[in-house]
């Protein structure tokens, strides 16, 4: 099966071609992402309504080379998929609109992917792993552990109650004057950072359960950034560094030992084949992967973290979600709708509480 993906949810413009044979590993063809950070590096972070055009104008020049790319034409493709939600909803309205056009136009079926869906099987892709896995799904708007029984059954096992991982990583950034996207930024600066000099809170460790909390900590460097301007009248670069390592090593702690208890979870279960994986964007972060493969190790588990440009936004992992669900269900039709929130685990209430759109995770 071979299926052509389309990923427009935030800041990232894919399109990808994997070529799908249940059993074993996908094939990615090609892969084709146009980012969009010098568009959104005046505003510190991403402005919704320059995103949506931004893919609106990429869209069908990311799918030309795409094709390109892996030698074929849209007549070689047996599906298209694309991501139907969770995301910023002119961006998704704008992928889900030129995958109905390409569907109707080649008469190919289309499938709707849920955004988050597609990361969660992204172990699947690379490393083939068995059923039911650990997923940490960790990124610039959602971070929660995922018992992964199959391709679209999925079990919540916690997560984050206020921001995100990634969400905490550009607002600290911000604070310290670093610059935007925060992940890399923040990574960068640690290298040469004092971990130990400011005491930063490890938030929701006293609680025997998965759920995360970074706001908290995320004020707390604020306070101490604070504190050194007034006592020097400025931030050094050393002073950057210093609250970037302190920041990242409390997240790292955190996800760490949230991720000892929910492999404790999991272990119930008694898998087969043990396996940790983590993807999302945060999940580029090597302090952060160190981190969680310490705690598979301890618990004889394989730990999969796909390569990363795999972990970030693209088109391949909606690709490979639509070729494993296909045996599970029909395509969708041209009333698909694009969803700003869609959580997988819709048996239990949401982290993050609910509006007119729905839950959002």
């Amino acid at each position: 099966m071979i299926v052509l993906g389309l990923e427009s949810s935030c800041d990232d413009t894919a399109a990808a071609i994997v070529r799908h044979t249940p059993g074993e590993n996908g094939v990615v063809l090609s892969s084709v992402v146009v980012g969009q950070t010098d568009l959104h590096a005046a505003f510190g972070g991403v402005v919704p309504e320059i995103a949506a055009r931004a893919h609106a104008e990429k869209l069908d020049l990311c799918v030309e080379e795409a094709l390109k790319k892996a030698a074929l034409t849209l007549g070689d493709v047996d599906a298209i998929a694309v991501t139907a939600g969770p995301g910023l909803i002119g961006g998704v309205l704008s992928g889900v609109m030129c995958a109905k056009g390409l569907s109707a136009a080649t008469g190919k079926p289309l499938y709707g992917v849920n955004h988050l869906a597609g990361h969660a099987l992204t172990p699947r892709l690379t490393d083939h792993v068995a059923y039911p896995f650990l997923m940490l799904l960790v990124s610039g708007g959602h971070c929660q552990f995922l018992l992964v029984h199959g391709p679209d059954r999925f079990q919540r096992l916690g997560g984050t109650i206020d921001d995100a991982p990634g969400e905490a990583f550009d607002k600290v950034a911000r604070l310290i004057s670093l610059p935007q996207p925060g992940g890399p930024a923040i990574e960068q600066a640690a290298l040469t950072g004092d971990a130990k000099r400011f005491a930063l809170p490890r938030p929701l460790l006293d609680r025997p359960d998965c759920d995360m909390s970074f706001s908290g900590l995320k004020t707390a460097v604020l306070r101490a950034r604070d504190k050194v301007i007034a006592e020097k009248g400025g931030l050094t670069v050393q002073d950057q560094a210093d609250l970037a390592a302190g920041f990242q090593a409390a997240v790292v702690d955190v996800l760490a030992e949230k991720t000892r208890r929910a492999m404790k979870a999991y272990m119930d279960h008694d898998p087969a084949e043990p396996a940790l994986c983590v993807a999302g964007g945060v999940a580029a972060n090597l302090a952060i992967r160190a981190g969680l493969e310490t705690v598979s190790d301890e618990y004889g588990a394989l730990f999969v973290a796909p390569p990363l440009a795999l972990c970030t936004d693209n088109a391949a992992m909606i690709a490979f979600a639509a070729a494993e669900q296909s045996s599970l269900r029909g395509p969708d039709d041209l009333t698909l709708s694009a969803r700003p929130r869609w959580p997988l685990d819709t048996n239990q209430p949401s982290m993050l509480g609910s509006g007119k759109k729905g839950a959002k995770a």
